[in-house]
């Protein structure tokens, strides 16, 4: 199976969850979480895995350079479409890239490190999951909804916890 196709179904769950949520448990503010919302934590998913197929073409992704797009943490069905279109998006092949980015707030430059498409693919499935596990608390805050058991947990851990139940 390609990596691909095992980020499809981790995005289509949030998908899923985010039409159950309302307009209102979307945009709340949570405490739990600092103030932002489960919007917030999607957008910033989706605005990290945009930032990888902009920057396939030219060879340089830097996440720092990401939108930050209001309409995305406000509206779910816009998110929603945005998830769905990531999908479809990330069925590119591997090859050589350059990460960017700043390693501090003290500097002024830009720094470049060797990566690959691949890679860059498993960190933003690591970072989705990651974010997967602050919405569900924010869900939990928010909402009644039944969360997968699975839900915003590693595919690492699921294993591990299925290894002890043995």
């Amino acid at each position: 199976m390609h990596l691909q196709q095992k980020i499809e179904p981790i995005l289509l769950q949030l998908v899923n969850t985010l039409q159950e949520l309302t307009d209102e448990q979307y945009t709340q503010k949570c405490s739990q979480l600092n103030g932002s919302s489960i919007g917030g934590h999607t957008r910033h998913v989706i605005e990290l895995f945009q930032c990888l197929i902009d920057g396939y073409q030219t060879g340089i992704v830097n996440y720092e350079l990401r939108k930050r797009d209001t309409a995305l943490e406000t509206n779910k069905n816009i998110a929603s479409i945005f998830l769905k279109t990531i999908v479809r998006n990330i069925l590119l092949d591997n090859k050589k890239m350059q990460l960017e980015g700043l390693l501090s707030e003290d500097e002024n430059e830009n720094k470049f490190v060797e990566t690959n498409f691949n890679r860059e693919l498993i960190y933003n499935l690591e970072h989705c999951i990651h974010h997967k596990a602050l919405i569900r608390i924010a869900i939990n805050e928010v909402s009644n909804i039944i969360l997968p058991e699975n839900f915003g947990v590693a595919a690492s851990t699921i294993k591990h916890k299925k290894l002890c139940a043995q």
